[in-house]
């Protein structure tokens, strides 16, 4: 599976100029950009091997997975490894924001995989909507 196929440039809903960007929105945005740039890791196999080594820089897990043994184990690793975790409402939303879907002609996802982590180990280029981020998970 190549990480880039089916992953539009520019697909997200940015806020209006002044507004502020939500934490959701930024999340996507930043999860994107980490796709491109080959700093996205998705499942829990190689989101364990990333935390392992210490090469995690945040944890994004779908609060809707229906293996609580699963949910323990990314946060039981997180915590171990000092690794900043956020929780998304659903599994689907998550695995189209991590590019495991198609895009249709219209930009519409068709296909979604449901996808209950993520790990985001580089991430890519400097945006607002990193910087978002990063603001919340200082404030938590």
């Amino acid at each position: 599976m190549s990480g880039e196929e089916g992953v539009p440039a520019a697909e997200t809903a940015a806020p209006a100029p002044g507004e502020p960007m939500d934490l959701m929105t930024a999340l996507q945005i930043v999860l994107r950009k980490s796709l491109a740039h080959g700093g996205l890791t998705r499942g829990l196999h190689e989101a364990a091997k990333v935390i392992e080594k210490h090469a995690a820089q945040l944890c994004v897990l779908a609060e809707d997975c229906n293996q609580p043994d699963y949910l323990k184990l990314v946060k039981a690793l997180c915590n171990e490894h000092n690794v900043n975790l956020i929780n998304v409402p659903s599994a689907k939303t998550l695995g189209e924001w991590a590019g495991l879907c198609k895009i249709d002609s219209e930009g519409k996802a068709r296909k979604v995989v449901g996808c209950s982590c993520v790990v985001v180990k580089d991430f890519g280029e400097e945006t607002e909507a990193r910087h978002v981020v990063i603001e919340y998970l200082k404030s938590n």
